[in-house]
């Protein structure tokens, strides 16, 4: 893989468009009905915004108050595409998506692939979506966070 994971499902699953990507969220997390503690782990659909947006922003949107205490966000998902055992991390520099790129923790990455289970493997990513479509969320709410 190259050094920046392009976005697979851009345009599809989400708005392509940065202006109306930004809007779509900020309009599911305003109408985000979501009362409790701060999470340590959320999660959430990862289908295209008009089947899963408002459902993920009412997760997201428990993330407010800390949303300048976090820093790293670890994420794990389905694999459509390729089948694999363990878990698949990708060699890309960021993650890409209409607004803006985030940058992949390598140096906790390498931690991770001391572990037998987990391996580079870049092909599961590239047509991906079950991640992808959770970074927009997360830079709409955070303010500098890596992967």
């Amino acid at each position: 893989m190259n050094d920046i994971r392009h976005p697979a499902v851009s345009g599809a699953f989400y708005p392509s468009d940065p202006d109306q990507l930004t809007s779509q969220i900020n309009q599911f997390l305003d109408h985000a009905k979501s009362q409790s503690t701060v999470p340590k782990a959320i999660i959430v659909p990862h289908a295209g915004y008009q089947y899963s947006g408002a459902i993920a922003a009412n997760a997201y949107h428990l993330l407010k108050p800390v949303k300048q205490k976090i820093k790293r966000v670890v994420m794990l998902g389905p694999s459509h595409h390729f089948a694999f055992a363990g878990i698949a991390t990708c060699s890309s520099v960021v993650y890409r998506t209409p607004l803006g790129d985030i940058p992949i923790d390598h140096e906790e990455q390498r931690k991770l692939l001391q572990l037998d289970q987990v391996n580079t493997l870049d092909q599961a990513h590239l047509k991906e979506h079950s991640l992808e479509v959770q970074l927009p969320f997360l830079q709409i709410l955070l303010d500098d966070f890596k992967l």
